[in-house]
């Protein structure tokens, strides 16, 4: 369980983020279109896990645009983006940015992902939603960095993350 704040109020999430150095648990989300996506998926890819409660907030979607303007440096890596949006709101907002270079995927049918990656929020306003956190993997999806950022209103630190793929 993890010890975070909104807005300054005291919350906790379901568990903790995967330990660096184990392999990410299986998941599977929702895409845009609706098809659902599992992390063999992205088999030989690095991945940038980009978790927040929901694209509707300043915050989340500045880090969705800021990880989008980055995309394009590192190769062979995926940005994935993750809330329990619906995908029709996730593709509202990519498309209304023009923000092509992540992929954005949601938990909204089961919350499972967020169970199971230690991110579900336990209570207060945003109980059920995702905590803001970024996760990066390696090629074989062992997890090299991760970070539960400590209040929900606060960005992650975008540069720790993407150091990380190097």
């Amino acid at each position: 369980m993890a010890n975070i704040t909104l807005g300054g109020n005291p919350t906790t999430t379901n568990g903790s983020l995967p330990e660096i150095g184990t392999k990410c648990p299986d998941f599977n989300l929702s895409a845009k279109d609706l098809s659902q996506v599992s992390l063999s998926d992205y088999a030989g890819k690095k991945l940038v896990l980009n978790i927040f409660p929901s694209v509707d907030t300043g915050v989340c979607s500045a880090s969705v645009r800021t990880f989008n303007k980055h995309a394009s440096a590192h190769p062979n890596t995926v940005i994935l983006c993750i809330s329990r949006d619906l995908p029709f709101a996730q593709a509202r907002f990519c498309a209304a940015d023009g923000l092509e270079d992540v992929v954005v995927l949601s938990d909204f049918k089961t919350g499972q992902f967020g169970r199971d990656y230690g991110v579900e929020i336990e209570s207060g306003a945003f109980a059920g939603l995702h905590a803001r956190a970024v996760i990066v993997t390696d090629a074989k999806h062992n997890v090299v960095y991760s970070e539960m950022v400590p209040e929900i209103g606060q960005a992650p630190d975008f540069d720790s993350a993407l150091m990380a793929l190097s």
